[in-house]
């Protein structure tokens, strides 16, 4: 029997570090505006996994809730690493240049481009959603 991959990923300090036993169950680019604001990029990028399948280590992440969202960062180098939506039971996203290997996780899909800045050109073939790629159960714009 083979062992599950393990997807690393950290601060860019190395404070907080964690890694998930199993394949992402999402991989997409998100252009809304909390994103850009959380992040300071114009499009951001995220890989999501199930809560049981990832185990941080190193220092706890402090994190900053906005409605249902909460953002979790580095306290020490100020990196953003992930969000969990109280919407979203179980799950958790991280972002994508926060994994070790951010190039094996290739985007499925764009979210948000209604939001999209006007010079932010990504002509991939992927589909592309107005609002969330993601279900909602209240369809609420807060990301």
């Amino acid at each position: 029997m083979m062992e599950a991959e393990l997807h690393k990923g950290s601060c860019r300090c190395g404070a907080v570090r964690f890694e998930a036993s199993a394949e992402p169950h999402h991989v997409s680019y998100c252009h809304c505006a909390d994103c850009r604001k959380a992040t300071g990029a114009p499009v951001s990028a995220f890989v999501g996994f199930h809560e049981n399948e990832v185990e941080f280590s190193g220092k706890g992440p402090k994190t900053f809730q906005n409605g249902p969202v909460t953002r979790g960062f580095c306290g020490i180098c100020g990196s953003p690493l992930y969000y969990v939506d109280a919407r979203l039971p179980g799950e958790i996203y991280f972002m994508l240049g926060a994994m070790e290997q951010p190039a094996y996780f290739k985007p499925t899909l764009h979210a948000y481009v209604h939001e999209q800045l006007p010079f932010v050109h990504m002509p991939d073939g992927l589909p592309r959603h107005l609002k969330s790629s993601v279900p909602r159960p209240d369809n609420g714009t807060v990301k």
